[in-house]
């Protein structure tokens, strides 16, 4: 039977794991979904129609699954999905999703959510990210894998932040952070390519090398994007990692950090 303080208010429609700890005065609601070995903390709030993946730590004063802070929210049936080994820490809120914005607010897998960050409906955060102490993502922004993002930062509502960037702390990133970037200031401007996350996975040094060709001629060589592609082509830069760079600038609708 999942381990529940007495004093834990746990729906029993709720669909409850037999490993799950719930710890004092917490909350439950009846649309709650945990999975195996789910541990929420004294005082975790766990609410609407969540679904929370195995192992996932939630800690106190953590609000997870309430109705989203939006002014068109007419209490419709959307979701909060979060999958498994995150860690959210204190004071974190997590918001299901809207109507007009696809219905789900979604949460990857090894995620570290450090206390007081927002994270705002039908945002999409991928796996294996970091966001720091504070941290307010506004809605509808897409966080791709192992993105970081530093402490008392800001996401514009409809940004993208690219896997393997990391925004600087006390950034406002308004326009799209490109993948394997550093990203830095009160309207953040791309400054670099981030060598150390790029090491930390494992990229060989050629990829890196790749990479940091893309960069110059896609962000500093102020050329047109079009010119700048056919460069790419012509010296033979497309590896994975390089035709992910490419697709996230020419996909962007917000802009593209410069």
């Amino acid at each position: 039977m999942p381990e529940v303080h007495p004093t834990a208010v746990v729906d029993p429609a709720a669909k409850i794991a037999e490993d799950v700890v719930i710890g004092a005065f917490a909350t439950v609601g009846p649309d709650v979904v945990l999975a195996s070995g789910v541990e929420l903390r004294p005082h975790a709030h766990v609410w609407g129609r969540t679904r929370i993946g195995e192992r996932t730590r939630i800690f106190p004063f953590a609000v997870v699954g309430e109705e989203p802070q939006d002014k068109s929210f007419s209490g419709e049936a959307t979701e909060l999905v979060i999958g498994r080994d995150n860690v959210i820490r204190e004071h974190v809120s997590l918001h299901c999703g809207t109507q007009k914005g696809g219905g789900c607010t979604e949460i990857g897998d090894d995620n570290l959510i450090m206390n007081g960050v927002h994270v705002g409906h039908d945002s999409r955060i991928g796996s294996h990210c970091i966001i720091a102490s504070h941290c307010a993502i506004a809605g509808h922004v897409v966080m791709e894998d192992y993105a970081v993002i530093g402490g008392l930062s800001g996401v514009h509502q409809f940004a993208r932040v690219g896997e393997s960037s990391m925004v600087a702390a006390l950034a406002g990133v308004t326009k799209d952070a490109p993948p394997f970037s550093i990203v830095a200031g009160e309207r953040a401007t791309t400054r670099g390519v981030n060598l150390v996350g790029l090491k930390r996975r494992g990229f060989e040094p050629e990829v890196r090398r790749e990479i940091k060709r893309a960069f110059h001629l896609l962000f500093n060589a102020k050329l047109r994007l079009e010119v700048a592609l056919e460069k790419l082509r012509d010296e033979g830069l497309m590896s994975d990692e390089v035709g992910r760079l490419v697709r996230f600038v020419e996909t962007s609708e917000r802009g593209v950090s410069k």
